[in-house]
This record gives structure tokens, C-alpha cells and sequence, in this order.
């Protein structure tokens, strides 16, 4: 229980952040921060939430039933986009995967060029 409420302190405080900071950040990435950070500094040990963070990831599909559910009802609008939504995705993944080829040749360059 321990780890469970560690977990959700840190999501509850990011949550208040976000709200009394007005930070264009979700609040639970704010406190996913600030739990790495106390994990990184040690003022949270690993033990402590070790056991409740291998439960969550255990059963994380669970987690993605109302997002499924969501997109199910959302099937005639992505039925009449379904090419757009397509064409997005297939750009998307090979303007990705030609930056990256891009960025690593060049480093691959600069690395040889350094005879590292």
C-alpha cells in the first residue's frame, strides 16, 4: 500500500501544479517529473514502489479498455476519414524514419571524421 500511495501522492501533485500554476503540461506528466527526479535523488527508494509499479504495468491493458471503447464510438467519423487518417499516419511514419536515417548518417560522419 505503501508504494500505491506514493505513486498516487506524486500524481495528486502534479495535478495541484498544474492547476495553481496553470502549466500547459497534463498534471500527471508533471508528476511523473517530479517521481523520477525523487527516484533519481533518492528521496524516494525504488523498493518502496518496486512491487506496486510491477502490478500496474502487469495488468496495463486493462488501462486502455476506455480508450478502446472511446475510439469504438467514435467508428463512422474514422470511417469517413479513414483515408486522411491513413495517408497521415503513413507520412508521419516515413517523414520520422527519414529524419532518422538523415540525423545518423550525419552523425555517422562526424564520428568517423573524429575516428571514434
Amino acid at each position: 500500500m505503501l508504494g500505491f500511495a506514493i505513486l498516487l501522492g506524486f500524481n495528486f501533485l502534479g495535478y495541484v501544479i498544474q492547476l495553481s500554476l496553470h502549466l500547459p503540461l497534463p498534471g500527471n506528466v508533471i508528476g511523473l517529473i517530479l517521481f523520477t527526479a525523487a527516484l533519481f535523488t533518492k528521496l524516494v527508494k525504488l523498493t518502496w514502489v518496486e512491487e506496486a509499479a510491477s502490478l500496474l504495468t502487469r495488468h496495463m491493458m486493462l488501462f486502455f479498455i476506455p480508450f478502446t471503447v472511446g475510439v469504438l464510438a467514435f467508428i463512422p467519423i474514422i470511417g469517413a476519414n479513414w483515408l486522411a487518417i491513413c495517408g497521415g499516419t503513413v507520412g508521419a511514419t516515413v517523414a520520422v524514419l527519414v529524419v532518422t536515417g538523415w540525423v545518423s548518417s550525419k552523425l555517422g560522419k562526424e564520428s568517423a571524421k573524429h575516428g571514434e
